[in-house]
């Protein structure tokens, strides 16, 4: 597979988003230039949904462009109405002006197979990348475009473009694919090459670790912010594992459910304290992890100190603590190891419960509460209890495609 990049004679320089909506007439030449949709337009309709990196916005892809949304408040704070069609791929860069854009939807003339950055500040696309298959993800960091494909995956320098590095794996539709993105480290989190594996790729240590997560294939996966833990899980969709991506160990297991279900996402809460799931059961459940808490210590910045220093120690010690709450467990797990292994399980702490028709994302937001986005257009945020758990409560419901007020 071959892929092909083309830009401008410049650097990008992500900058923040203001707003502004000063226009310019130069444009990579094979671009399809976008044009403003009129005001009488067909209501769009919804094609996808991405969190940004630290879930404070969400992206909505639509059949005639592309929609900003901001969490905490919620407010939809730019949106993008183009006559040649929609994106089934809007990938954010922080709350920047930079975004990554991949066409498909209803009656889109924009390529699956070419992926556009896009600077909304200048209202631009300032670089393109092109393949011969269809795209099936696109990740962001501030050092790193990464490109999915459903065999193959490009790394590529954000400064100049260049290619770092291309990846085969397993099968991978769903185009999984996650990073890290503290400052002082690099790690990318993939399928590795058989069914069920992770590769995991320490950039700054020039190390990769192979973890086999799974018997199943993977069906969802994420990182935390500084790359060290790593959540699973399969097409089986029953249980979610936590590794240590320095030595593949697995930490912590614990149970959605019994039967199969589709997992749609996973999200670590910052301070590694909690865990949340959405599925196709129409319930985000919300575990207690015993990992190493993040930014409580000044344990762990020495961790992520030595961890670029390559000295990083495989022990587990650091990484494994007692959490504010405790998930609860079989009343017959005293009989581990005699009874069926779904006896000794952790089960979920909190849960909250949607639709059972539509695909749900879930991400922490501030004070122990969760954003969940919908596919039917829905946006909700609940709280639950950290000490005693059980259902969450809802605090706020938005539709958010039929927003009475968009930003001009």
């Amino acid at each position: 597979m071959s892929s092909t990049a083309s830009s401008p004679q410049r650097v990008l320089q992500p900058g923040g988003y203001n707003g502004n909506d000063s226009r310019s007439s130069s444009t990579s030449s094979s671009f399809l230039r976008p044009e403003l949709e009129s005001t009488e337009t067909e209501e769009a309709e919804l094609v996808s949904v991405s969190w940004n990196q630290d879930s404070s916005c969400f992206a909505a892809g639509t059949s005639h462009g592309f929609r900003i949304y901001n969490c905490e408040p919620f407010k939809e704070t730019f949106r993008r109405d183009l006559k040649n069609g929609g994106f089934k791929i809007v990938e954010m860069l922080f709350r920047s002006n930079i975004l990554a854009l991949v066409g498909g939807g209803p009656n889109s003339q924009y390529p699956s197979t070419k992926v556009l950055i896009w600077d909304d500040h200048q209202s631009r696309c300032i670089s393109e990348f092109s393949f011969r298959s269809e795209i099936r993800a696109v990740k962001l960091s501030r050092d790193w475009i990464v490109v999915v494909l459903e065999h193959k995956i490009y790394v590529y320098s954000f400064v100049d473009l260049r290619l770092l590095l291309q990846i085969e794996t397993h099968a991978n539709p769903r185009g999984l694919c996650c990073l890290s993105h503290d400052s002082d480290t690099s790690v990318l989190a993939c399928p590795g090459l058989l069914r069920g594996e992770i590769r995991v790729e320490h950039f700054g240590l020039n190390m990769v670790q192979t973890i086999n997560a799974h018997d199943a294939s993977i069906a969802c996966m994420t990182l935390t912010l500084d790359g060290l833990l790593l959540a699973t899980a399969s097409t089986k969709g029953t249980l979610i594992r936590i590794f240590n991506t320095m030595d593949g160990t697995r930490l912590q297991e614990v149970r959605r459910g019994v039967d199969r279900a589709d997992i749609y996402s996973i999200a670590l809460s910052p301070n590694v304290q909690w865990l949340a799931v959405s599925s196709d059961k129409g319930t985000v459940h919300i575990f207690s992890l015993r990992v190493r808490v993040v930014g409580e210590d000044s344990q762990s910045s020495e961790n992520a100190a030595l961890l670029t220093q390559g000295t990083y120690s495989n022990s587990l010690q650091g990484l494994v603590s007692p959490a504010t709450g405790t998930n609860p467990g079989s009343s017959l797990s005293f009989m581990r190891g005699v009874l069926p292994k779904y006896f000794s399980s952790e089960w979920s702490f909190a849960q909250f419960h949607v639709s059972e028709v539509t695909q749900f994302f879930a991400a922490f937001g501030s004070h122990n509460t969760v954003a969940i986005t919908g596919m039917d257009g829905s946006f909700y945020r609940c709280s639950f209890d950290p000490v005693n758990g059980g259902e969450m409560v809802q605090q706020e419901y938005i539709c958010f495609l039929k927003t009475d007020n968009p930003p001009r």
